[in-house]
């Protein structure tokens, strides 16, 4: 600083206190007198942003305005903890609510605990229906049914399967490997059938691998040339799920096996154990790279552990998948088209499975693809088998799943969310489940000829049509489920129903009935879906039981009600054994709890029931 320059020319040439206002909007604030050359350092003064604004300019009391930074850091921190326990008050508000409510004060608490899925919107205005997003509080179902007070009579069942789906499977032995490091082999024979059955159930289920990967893979596992890489993992992987697919076919032909047969299912178990240890072992390279492949060996772990009926596992790698995913797709740029198109493959598999283990079991951290399912384009072009018609055939049912779970996760949400579902209000979801019922039965009509399907016992045309069956009645019992749970919940008020109240519980009933009648050993259902079917067909027993004891219900349903027990318990004793390895606790549970339900409904619908008028002929 030179000798003659005064200091006063780093004078503030601001106000140190600013008015409220300016404080919040963080913005300069001009003095109103303009006359005035120099700024009042004592900020005394309004302000002035536009003329409008000067007259309501608002200065604190001068000891708020001296406060040090230490103060303001001390306000901030009781602000804090006074929100917080504002919030915790709410939640605790919200529990006993909940906990206290029936149906004799309006509360229905059938209705707060239904949904398959209870779903939340997100607070951004932009995404108006938030797919596959659980609320904190949520249960599987089967949990929240056995709440509902319908079943206070039934001590037994609530004693014996009052369980916890997440505790059942935590608690469970852990998933071993062999201690063997030694590669497996396959003859050239071998690996071209197990290619082939990969290439006809989980590469057409999930269209995810090019043929050109498929056909390098299979000359990598022919050959037997492995080693400490994502390829070889990836190549393992493909024919564990080829064998694992092979086995769950010999199982779905007939129910009766000769000794040769017995001993082909036994070589494919192992075969296909021991190709997936091995490719376990090599798991950790995918997670840590960050490659298309390595995202495949992710998705195909899940799918392997989904067979074991491991539901926590094979979350945690659709999780893993999903999660990756989302991150190479925010750098397509430096991807080939291909990789660009299997990636997408691969988000909306996700977006299948994560939705579906959602809406069944309580306590899943979330992997955002449902933040961003809008903005993935959809399936495109992508060459996956040597037939042109079965590429073609397997991007349509691709499709097919995902409209469907869209669809479902639409119902979900515009439905069942917490505070915000329109079955919580008996004016609005009349109107609501008539529009879904309408988008359901276009998905149905636009369905392309080979995967079209009646909606009666017949056989469909397709295993993938009789697969889709069962989406759609999956789809319809939820979609009107609010007419049910409103008769479930109203019974003690003596209420009178009106004739679309009544038709929407046969209609929920009746298509309850129908995805038990119409379950069999469908490949895709068998191989992915054994446990998230344990426990819906669980559901499905519950309601119906429920419906069986109120006079008014009991009259929508059909005298076949008591074949369903014997039926599923049948088809879920084979499929939880196909593994080969320990039983998944949660499926045995509600294999039992099926069991049991089906007793209790017999007893209770009486032995003149089958002589009764239902709403099937």
């Amino acid at each position: 600083m030179s000798g003659d320059e005064s200091p006063d020319y780093r004078k503030r040439k601001r106000t140190s206190h600013a008015c409220d206002p300016c404080r919040h909007r963080k913005t300069t604030p001009l003095i109103a007198d303009r006359l005035t050359a120099e700024l009042d350092v004592t900020g005394e003064h309004p302000v002035q942003h536009a003329p409008a604004s000067a007259a309501n300019a608002h200065m604190a009391p001068k000891q708020f305005r001296s406060k040090s930074k230490s103060d303001l850091i001390l306000d901030v921190t009781l602000r804090s903890e006074s929100l917080l326990h504002d919030l915790a008050a709410q939640v605790a508000r919200l529990s006993e609510r909940v906990d206290k409510a029936s149906p004799s004060n309006g509360e229905s608490p059938v209705v707060t605990t239904l949904s398959p899925s209870t779903l939340h919107r997100p607070a951004s205005p932009t995404h108006l229906i938030s797919n596959a997003t659980l609320a904190a509080f949520h249960a599987s179902t089967t949990e929240c049914i056995l709440a509902w007070p319908h079943f206070k009579e039934f001590h037994a069942l609530r004693e014996d399967h009052g369980f916890s789906v997440f505790a059942l499977e935590t608690n469970r032995a852990p998933f071993m490997p062999r201690p063997s490091t030694v590669h497996p082999y396959a003859s050239k024979g071998e690996i071209e059938t197990i290619i082939h059955s990969f290439q006809r159930s989980i590469n057409y289920w999930y269209p995810t691998m090019s043929l050109a990967v498929v056909e390098d893979l299979q000359r990598q596992a022919t050959a037997g040339t492995y080693d400490e890489s994502t390829k070889s993992c990836l190549a393992l992987l493909t024919i564990a799920l080829g064998c694992a697919s092979d086995l769950v076919g010999s199982f779905s032909l007939d129910e009766s096996a000769e000794p040769v047969e017995l001993e082909h299912r036994t070589q494919r178990r192992a075969m296909g154990e021991l190709h997936f240890d091995c490719a376990f072992k090599k798991v950790y390279l995918a997670q840590a790279h960050c490659t298309t492949e390595a995202v495949q060996c992710l998705f195909f772990t899940a799918l392997y552990f989904a067979f074991l009926q491991r539901p926590l596992q094979a979350w945690s790698f659709i999780n893993a998948t999903a999660s990756k995913c989302r991150l190479l797709l925010s750098y397509a740029l430096q991807h080939s088209p291909e990789e660009q198109e299997c990636l997408r493959r691969i988000f909306w598999s996700c977006y299948i499975l994560e939705s579906d283990y959602l809406a069944e079991l309580s306590a899943l951290p979330q992997s955002g693809i449902a933040d961003i399912e809008s903005s993935v384009l959809l399936p495109g072009e992508y060459r996956t088998h040597a037939l042109q018609t079965d590429e073609e055939q397997s991007s349509l049912y691709f499709m097919a799943c995902i409209s469907m779970r869209r669809l479902l996760n639409r119902a979900h949400d515009l439905l069942y969310a917490r505070d915000t579902g329109a079955a919580f209000d008996r004016h609005q979801f009349p109107s609501v489940v008539a529009e879904l019922a309408h988008q359901l039965e276009e998905w149905k009509d636009l369905l392309p000829p080979p995967f079209q399907f009646a909606v009666d016992l017949y056989p469909a045309k397709t295993t993938c049509g009789a697969f889709l069956r069962q989406r759609y009645l999956t789809c319809k019992s939820v979609i009107y489920r609010p007419y049910l749970t409103w008769v479930l919940s109203s019974t003690a008020t003596g209420e009178h129903f009106s004739g679309i109240v009544q038709e929407g519980c046969k209609t929920c009933l009746h298509a309850c009935w129908m995805h038990a009648q119409n379950l069999r050993s469908f490949s895709h259902t068998v191989m992915i879906d054994t446990w998230i079917c344990a426990l819906s067909m669980a559901s499905v027993m519950l309601i119906t039981l429920a419906a069986s004891r109120l006079t008014t219900l009991r009259e929508c349903l059909s005298p076949e009600v008591l074949d369903m027990g014997p039926h599923i318990t049948s088809l879920l004793t084979e499929w939880m054994h196909i593994p080969g390895q320990e039983v998944s606790p949660s499926v045995l549970q509600s294999v039992k709890l099926i069991g049991d339900v089906s007793v209790t409904l017999r007893a209770v619908s009486g032995p003149d029931r089958r002589g009764s008028a239902g709403i099937i002929a």
